[in-house]
């Protein structure tokens, strides 16, 4: 019953879902995997050992790095950013770095649940992240918290040009967990900007997870329409039998 009210509600929204199946779920990263953060990034830079005035060069050119992102969709990396602030970035420098993130990183506890009962389903599951990090740092944080091995295919924009919410950061996604119709895929994510309307873009369903104070800053000119909110990632599942229930209804 909770299944046939969630197909209807998913097929009333504009531009929804229809009776299309499912056969991959791709997922943000930062605010929906991992649980948002309100973070002060200087006292990151202060924690890695820099001089004042070199604490204040590197959060404005990261400052600077995402501003192009969310205004040009142009990706950035850990090395142009250091570049451009002009300091060099020491071995021990970058672990001091990651250290202090690792607290903020840890995958919400209804993740690997989740991500698991995707793949017995036979649906494929994908990660596309906007992020300046390496994707082995991704992988290491992945692998730490027992999910790495239930991720089909994962694009991290500091691997190619563009950011979400550019539609070819959403089709390489795709090609990643090999998916060529982008109506059987489904994004999840919680920026309205970069994720929902991103996803709609390309042609993807997309469910909002809304739960992260997203400063004013940080937000895009338009607001995409999800076909589905969630306020628990594990409410997500029985969303995603809904739609495959209703694209192939037969017992």
């Amino acid at each position: 019953m909770r299944n046939d009210a969630l197909a209807r509600r998913a097929e009333a929204v504009p531009g929804g879902a229809g009776r299309v199946s499912v056969d991959a779920v791709v997922f943000d990263w930062g605010g929906t995997l991992t649980p948002w953060h309100a973070l002060d990034h200087l006292d990151c830079w202060q924690a890695c050992g820099f001089a004042p005035a070199e604490v204040a060069r590197l959060a404005q050119v990261e400052q600077e790095l995402w501003e192009r992102a969310r205004e040009r969709q142009e990706s950035g990396t850990m090395a142009a950013l250091f570049e451009a602030a002009g300091i060099a970035a020491a071995d021990a420098v970058l672990t001091a770095y990651y250290d202090w993130w690792e607290p903020h990183t840890y995958i919400d506890p209804d993740g690997p649940a989740l991500l698991a009962a995707l793949r017995d389903r036979g649906i494929k599951v994908g990660v596309l992240s906007n992020t300046l990090w390496p994707r082995e740092v991704h992988e290491r944080v992945f692998a730490r918290d027992g999910i790495l091995d239930l991720i089909d295919g994962a694009v991290y924009t500091s691997e190619i040009r563009w950011t979400k919410p550019h539609p070819e950061a959403f089709r390489a996604a795709l090609a990643a967990v090999g998916v060529t119709d982008p109506a059987r895929a489904v994004f999840v994510g919680d920026r309205p900007f970069d994720d929902i309307h991103g996803a709609k873009s390309v042609g993807m369903r997309a469910v909002l997870v809304p739960h992260s104070t997203i400063p004013d800053r940080q937000r895009g000119p338009v607001a995409g329409e999800p076909d589905a909110v969630v306020h628990r990632l594990s409410d997500l599942l029985p969303l995603v039998d809904a739609w495959r229930c209703a694209a192939d209804p037969t017992p």
